[in-house]
């Protein structure tokens, strides 16, 4: 059995999502790993890449050498309930200093994984595949009230 991840909004719905441990094995197995304690942080709405949440994973999560992921399952156009794996090194974009560890979760049709440095293909970790419809709506708020609270788990 495919081992599944919880997205739960403070106050809001949940949706499930399979990782995809056939596709993407080394990095499903690897968030997976990194999220035995469940974490929260805040979901924003993506600029560029159309109805997309984005989630900084924390520190604490932060468990892996995100440089050894390897390229996997990758896309630039995904599937609305598609989550993603991005990491970007320190000043690789101008004015960014910090590091990005991101799981991103596109929420609709129409999406892109596309950005200030343009096309940029990321690895489809997992799919949303329960709650979906809840969830989106949730999301799509985000857009126009700003920032909320998340919480990322496992379902054990």
């Amino acid at each position: 059995m495919a081992n599944r991840l919880s997205f739960t909004f403070e106050n809001g719905p949940t949706a499930y999502a399979t990782l995809h441990d056939t596709f993407a094995p080394v990095s499903s197995r690897t968030i997976w790993e990194a999220l035995e304690q469940p974490v929260s942080m805040l979901a924003t709405h993506a600029m560029f890449a159309g109805p997309e949440i984005m989630l900084d994973l924390p520190e604490s999560a932060r468990t892996f050498s995100p440089t050894d992921m390897p390229a996997e399952n990758q896309q630039v156009i995904p599937s609305a309930g598609d989550v993603i794996w991005y990491y970007q090194v320190p000043n690789q974009m101008a004015g960014l200093t910090d590091e990005v560890w991101e799981i991103g979760v596109f929420y609709g049709s129409g999406g892109r994984v596309f950005g200030p440095l343009g096309w940029t293909p990321c690895n489809i970790i997992a799919s949303i595949d329960e709650g979906l419809e809840a969830f989106a709506r949730a999301c799509a708020e985000i857009r126009l009230s700003g920032a909320r609270m998340l919480t990322l788990s496992r379902c054990d």
